[in-house]
């Protein structure tokens, strides 16, 4: 399993932190509906295991994981609750490892390039730059100098549909998309009119060259 392919079909990340499980599937089906193929449920959301279930079970045919990943412990219980996919904060290297050793795909946080190649190296499949207030579009235009183009670098943090075009020229390659797409207890229309917004912003990037597919 690679994280490339749902990347190159859309490359956004939805972050459901907040989300219940009794309103998981009906969320989830806004932003799959508008295209979404990635979906993270934050362990420090409500009872998340049991949300990360019951959408692994829901689409089979996206990419289902949690996010706020802490541990191995953490790593292993998302295994064991049908999640494909860790993403962290952080790079701790036990975590990454334990992903991998699992067979789950990884996407550790990282805010320096020293961070970065130490994921690479303990196997991360992408990597997450985060948080993105921090880390403008003239760092990641450094960043992708000396990272290898065929690692997949991907903003996280205060992500609007607005200021992706400055990511992509600078060369990251998606983005993992919070509070501008989904908060705890917001309405599932709600959630369907950002879905849509992102969905139209991706089209006009593509449309522009910035993104393939």
């Amino acid at each position: 399993m690679h994280i490339e392919p749902f990347l190159d079909k859309f490359p956004l990340i939805a972050i459901l932190r907040g989300v219940t499980p009794q309103e998981a599937v009906a969320i989830a089906e806004e932003v799959v509906n508008a295209g979404f193929g990635i979906l993270e449920v934050p362990l420090n959301s409500p009872q998340p295991l049991a949300s990360i279930e019951l959408l692994a079970k829901r689409f089979p045919d996206q990419l289902v994981g949690a996010g706020t990943v802490m541990s191995p412990d953490d790593v292993r219980a998302v295994a064991q609750a049908g999640g494909q996919l860790i993403l962290m904060p952080h790079s701790d290297p036990a975590v990454v490892r334990q992903a991998k050793q699992s067979g789950l795909l990884c996407v550790p946080g990282v805010a320096t390039p020293t961070e970065a190649f130490a994921a690479l190296a303990n196997g991360a499949d992408a990597l997450k730059l985060y948080p993105a207030e921090q880390i403008a579009p003239a760092v990641v235009k450094a960043w992708r100098a000396v990272v290898p183009s065929r690692h997949r670098l991907l903003p996280v943090g205060g992500i609007t549909p607005d200021n992706m075009e400055g990511y992509l020229r600078a060369g990251a390659n998606g983005f993992g998309l919070g509070s501008a797409l989904y908060k705890a207890g917001m309405a599932s229309m709600d959630v369907a009119a950002n879905a849509r917004a992102f969905r139209l912003a991706v089209t006009r990037l593509k449309d522009a060259g910035l993104l393939g597919g």
